[in-house]
């Protein structure tokens, strides 16, 4: 077995490896004059099965493309399996066509992933499951969900006046999955209109807030408005303590600061992405024991789903 990296996330690689108690195989990275991703395996792979750790997350572009360049240096020194742990899985929001003449981009990053020579994918909280569908290999979802519930029986001193909460209808099972392992919390749920790209509006809260403390569950925070709109609509609604739990904090520019200036008191997210976070609200739960354990039982032919029953 051999366990390599890209430069998307090394610090979690190198988590991941110390958990299985291994070492990341050495790989050159280099950037051609016009910008033109170089990659070289150090060592012979010949007839190993190999794990690629790259999330395609920003800039995604750079990271997608140094991934299949990774395979396909990898297919061509003749290893015998490859598994692309993708621990964030980037042009999975356009998973659908919502307009006329739209890409559905999640369906073409799996047909370049497996056009480039993945065997197996392995992913942590897919936007939408459906996106294993648009895979011909087998594809794992792992789920943060055990992670933070975890957490929140560590760190919440008002667990049992919680609600879970989804801020859309679409991250319902996600947020049923953190309400079950937390002794099957009462959900609130969020009917929220998109009016444009990264905006959207709440329309309608299912469910009651009033004198309770709210746990918001989500997969990805980027601009973080969605986030932020809902824990706006809870505290007018007489909600008390309010953090939010998220998979993926890809933070983009000035979200952040926005975090700060809201009414949110925690903002809880995994190292999926690599970021520096400058906000004390902002804590990072670590998901490299998951990965690290998810591939044990891929090279022990044992189940994954195990994991998370």
């Amino acid at each position: 077995m051999a366990v390599i990296s890209g430069t998307a996330n090394k610090p979690l690689a190198q988590k991941i490896v110390e958990a299985l108690g291994t070492e990341l195989l050495p790989v050159e990275t280099y950037r051609f004059k016009d910008g033109e991703t170089g990659i070289r395996i150090k060592e012979s792979v010949r007839g190993y099965e190999v794990f690629v750790i790259q999330p395609t997350s920003p800039p995604v572009n750079e990271n997608l493309m140094e991934l299949l360049i990774m395979l396909d240096a990898l297919r061509r020194a003749s290893v015998a399996e490859i598994t692309v742990i993708m621990p964030y899985y980037g042009y999975a929001r356009q998973d659908r066509k919502s307009k006329p003449r739209e890409p559905i981009t999640a369906r073409l990053v799996a047909e370049l992933i497996e056009a480039a020579g993945a065997d197996r994918v392995v992913a942590v909280d897919l936007h939408v499951p459906q996106i294993q569908g648009f895979f011909k290999i087998p594809v794992d979802n792992l789920t943060a969900m055990p992670l933070f519930a975890d957490y929140a029986r560590d760190a919440l001193p008002f667990l049992q006046n919680a609600v879970v909460a989804s801020p859309d209808v679409g991250g319902v099972v996600r947020a049923n999955g953190l309400a079950y392992r937390l002794d099957n919390r009462p959900l609130v749920i969020c009917d929220k209109r998109r009016t444009g790209t990264n905006v959207a509006e709440i329309v309608h809260v299912i469910g009651d807030v009033a004198d309770k403390d709210v746990l918001i569950v989500d997969d990805i925070i980027d601009t973080g408005g969605s986030l932020m709109k809902a824990a706006k609509v809870f505290k007018e609604r007489g909600a008390k303590n309010i953090w939010a739990f998220a998979t993926h904090g890809l933070f983009s520019e000035g979200a952040v600061e926005a975090m700060e200036e809201s009414v949110l008191e925690r903002i809880v997210v995994t190292d999926t992405v690599r970021s520096e976070y400058s906000s004390e609200k902002i804590q990072v739960v670590s998901v490299a024991p998951l990965i690290a354990e998810a591939i044990r039982r891929i090279r022990t032919n044992q189940s994954i789903s195990a994991l998370f029953d």
